[in-house]
């Protein structure tokens, strides 16, 4: 008899457990091609050969956030190498002609053909251990919208009161001369300028030269007028502590952090390069998705 109800006991408990995993199954679903709503509660972890590195994503920048999901789950960045490297700066990657063995290709110029429109936000900055997409300049990108693959983890450096109002100063240059590209009176004389560009018109230098020194000129006269950006105390208080790339703010996406590996993002950063292109090849083995956790 005893035997009989542990038996009982057994199948029902075999039952319960089928339940709670149809009713766990049942409560995901694909919020859009390539991600479901299971996986924003995940980390992502690339192991390189320089170790494992694990980052978080943001869902304040659902667009970047769900474009890398949707990559890391198709095994886009398997075995893509960091090609840029920039001691006390980034690291790069997400190049699909790094790939390949012996590309022939100049890596840093290839993507995936869409971008993704920019999601700047006032409390996501470039501390060390941020990721931020990687872009085109603004003559050929205007809207500052970010490469479908490439990004750059932050290794940076600590500033002092004075390097941070250098960063300051680049970071408003940046926004006037952005607000004027995009000014509808300058239209015409912008739309010369990215046509040189496009067809890469070596016979109309001095024209591309004039143009860009009136955007300057006009630039200058922008950045005393509108209001200029300010870093937050909070934020200056980590680039003068933990330290990061404070005049890449308001200007590049960023979208993940490290929450742990900065020690492998620190050895790639300090291998040997020719310019910024690491001697040795360094590669992303594998990327995928993992569970979450306090680290």
């Amino acid at each position: 008899m005893n035997h009989f109800f542990s038996v009982i006991r057994h199948v029902y408990s075999f039952k319960i457990l089928i339940l709670l995993s149809i009713l766990v199954v049942s409560c995901d679903s694909e919020i859009e091609e390539g991600v479901m709503k299971s996986d924003l509660n995940k980390d992502i972890e690339f192991v390189t050969d320089y170790g494992s590195i694990i980052m978080r994503l943001s869902d304040e920048t659902p667009k970047h956030r769900n474009n890398f999901i949707k990559l890391v789950n198709q095994k886009f960045y398997d075995s893509l190498l960091f090609h840029r490297v920039i001691e006390k700066f980034i690291i790069q990657t997400g190049d699909p002609e790094s790939k390949k063995e012996n590309s022939e290709k100049e890596l840093g110029a290839s993507d995936l053909p869409y971008k993704i429109p920019a999601e700047f936000r006032s409390d996501l900055l470039h501390k060390r251990g941020a990721l931020n997409a990687a872009r085109e300049g603004d003559d050929d990108n205007p809207d500052q919208a970010s490469s479908s693959t490439q990004f750059t983890i932050v290794q940076g450096r600590v500033y002092n009161d004075s390097t941070l109002e250098l960063a300051l100063s680049r970071i408003n240059d940046l926004l006037a001369y952005n607000k004027v590209i995009n000014n509808p009176d300058q239209k015409k004389r912008f739309d010369e300028l990215q046509n040189i560009i496009k067809n890469r018109d070596s016979t109309r230098l001095d024209i591309y030269q004039d143009i860009k020194n009136e955007f300057d000129s006009i630039a200058k006269i922008e950045v005393e007028t509108m209001e200029k950006y300010a870093y937050p105390e909070a934020h200056r208080d980590i680039y003068k502590t933990v330290g990061g790339a404070a005049h890449l703010d308001q200007n590049y996406t960023v979208f993940v952090e490290v929450v742990k590996g900065m020690n492998v993002v620190d050895s790639i950063a300090a291998v040997e390069k020719n310019g910024s292109a690491p001697i040795n090849d360094i590669r992303i083995i594998t990327a995928r998705l993992i569970k979450r956790k306090d680290y």
